[in-house]
């Protein structure tokens, strides 16, 4: 890889650390809006506790970002960067220029699900087999006796 190339993408990676880690330090943890809980509707504390875990979410992605900074200026000093870390094969200066940090090819980057659902959903949306009713007969119901044919 070209050494003026190396630098730029150095310099990007240092300069996107440095802003990170600023970030993480001058976050704030968002404080209660009551100094009491006693009189406060509990909608106030949802939202209160919705804008602290926003922020800790925030926080931990911030983190991890560094973390891959920090991987990819060490690869740097090694003489590593540039090489896919399951491969060995030259990353293509193109993602490295679109992603600094990375340190794989496109064939062996991460594999993201686009389409994250819960698993309770596949059960959900399946057909109903015909014993599935029988099945919960046996716990009871709430039918009350007038509603039971006789």
């Amino acid at each position: 890889m070209d050494q003026q190339v190396m630098q730029k993408l150095k310099r990007q990676l240092e300069q996107e650390l440095q802003e990170i880690e600023k970030r993480i330090d001058e976050s704030e943890r968002p404080q209660a809006t009551e100094l009491s809980n006693y009189d406060n509707h509990p909608a106030d504390n949802a939202s209160d506790l919705t804008d602290q875990l926003t922020e800790m979410a925030i926080d931990e992605h911030r983190g991890d970002n560094a973390e891959e900074i920090k991987e990819a200026l060490q690869a740097m000093a090694d003489g590593t960067y540039g090489e896919c870390t399951v491969c060995g094969k030259e990353i293509p200066i193109g993602r490295l220029e679109a992603m600094p940090q990375a340190l794989t090819c496109v064939e062996h980057a991460e594999k993201k699900e686009d389409n994250l659902r819960p698993v309770e959903e596949e059960v959900l949306s399946s057909t109903p087999r015909s014993d599935d009713f029988i099945e919960l007969e046996e716990f009871g119901s709430s039918d009350t006796p007038q509603d039971k044919n006789q």
